[in-house]
């Protein structure tokens, strides 16, 4: 026999069916997990698709990574609270479990009071239906076990607390507000640490969702790098919040964008801000960048100069720019995160304290030196 989707799930009165009456105003949220766990649709359906992930093609296969550009009143925590529960009650992953070790489905969000709005939706779900109900072993203020083997907890933003744990799936709200590049614990490096605990789980699934905010961090950098792009594995849903629920008034989108034209175009539009940039806009910077350029030998008989912008090590990035003269045109050649050398590299992202840079530091520029040495 098939294993019940989650759809049908949705629509059967015994589960979810309660919380999906009205069933127009969800339609939108039927087509993205139709497109999450590679279900069949409709042509209207698969319009909406899309539309909301700018690809031509249908998906190949379930979902193992999506990221939703959805903004507020969208209703995505209370979808990803959903699939949280369909996948810890309906998914089995003992025989990916070693004798004792339990599966964890995380919650993170900016702080554990934010988490915990997913948290009571799942709550909700699991306690309000008996048949679900009865798989509760044991409840906590932010944890539930699950005679499946699974536990639902909530976790922080830390790429120091997430290490550790065996990850069925992860569910990251409102991710754009995470701290970014200038912090002490970025968005990168938290996802950095979290898929290796999902690696030993072949069916996990990590959901990130957030209304859009600046074009920088991990979900610009998902939007930037897999939307529209037809056979990715990855999965980038955007769409307004009217797309995906049409109950919330028109009146009210509009008085917003009355008010700040720029900031409803993100809290209802779901598009990023361009007017929240640093001292020099994405545009302008990789105007001047040559792509997939990792590495430029110096120039014989050209002098560099180096200008170096001290971290304390723990809150922001420790920079370096090395550039030169080229007769009318300033070029320059710049590295950050502790790595000085006139070859641009990858960043690095983790904490380093200063004395450790300016040995990086130091071991560069001689190799530099040696590289201009006749």
């Amino acid at each position: 026999m098939s294993r019940m989707t989650l759809l049908q799930a949705m629509a059967d009165p015994n589960l979810f069916a309660s919380w999906f009456r009205n069933r127009k105003t969800w339609g939108s949220w039927f087509v993205f997990l139709r497109a999450l766990f590679e279900l069949p649709m409709t042509s209207d359906q698969f319009k909406l698709y899309q539309r909301c992930t700018g690809r031509n093609s249908p998906p190949a296969k379930v979902a193992s990574e999506a990221w939703l550009v959805i903004c507020r009143r969208g209703g995505k925590s209370f979808i990803l609270a959903l699939v949280a529960v369909f996948l810890a009650c309906f998914h089995s992953y003992r025989q990916f479990l070693a004798p004792g070790e339990k599966g964890t489905i995380l919650i993170i969000a900016t702080d554990r009071k934010q988490g915990r709005v997913i948290f009571r939706y799942i709550r909700g779900l699991l306690t309000q239906v008996p048949m679900l109900q009865k798989m509760i072993e044991r409840e906590t203020a932010d944890t539930f076990e699950l005679d499946t083997g699974i536990i639902i907890e909530v976790g922080t933003a830390s790429f120091r607390s997430t290490r550790g744990y065996t990850l069925v799936a992860v569910l990251c709200d409102e991710i754009a507000f995470w701290p970014t590049d200038d912090a002490a614990e970025p968005d990168y490096e938290v996802l950095n640490a979290l898929r290796p605990g999902m690696a030993t789980i072949p069916n996990s699934m990590l959901l990130c969702a957030s209304s859009p905010y600046a074009r920088r961090g991990a979900l610009w950098d998902a939007h930037r790098r897999h939307f529209a792009q037809d056979g990715d594995p990855i999965l980038v849903w955007q769409a307004d919040t009217r797309t995906m629920n049409p109950t919330v008034p028109q009146i009210l989108i509009d008085e917003a964008n009355a008010r700040d034209p720029a900031s409803a175009q993100a809290e209802y539009g779901a598009q990023f801000r361009s007017d929240i940039e640093s001292f020099v806009s994405r545009e302008a910077v990789e105007a001047c960048i040559t792509p997939a350029v990792r590495e430029r030998p110096p120039l014989p008989n050209v002098r560099y100069f180096a200008f170096t912008d001290p971290s304390g090590g723990t809150s922001d990035s420790f920079t370096l720019a090395i550039g030169h003269r080229q007769e009318t045109t300033r070029c320059a050649r710049c590295c950050t995160g502790g790595q000085a050398t006139i070859l641009p590299r990858k960043r690095r992202r983790r904490v380093c304290g200063p004395s450790e840079i300016l040995s990086h530091q130091r071991s560069n520029r001689r190799q530099v030196r040696g590289r201009m040495a006749p």
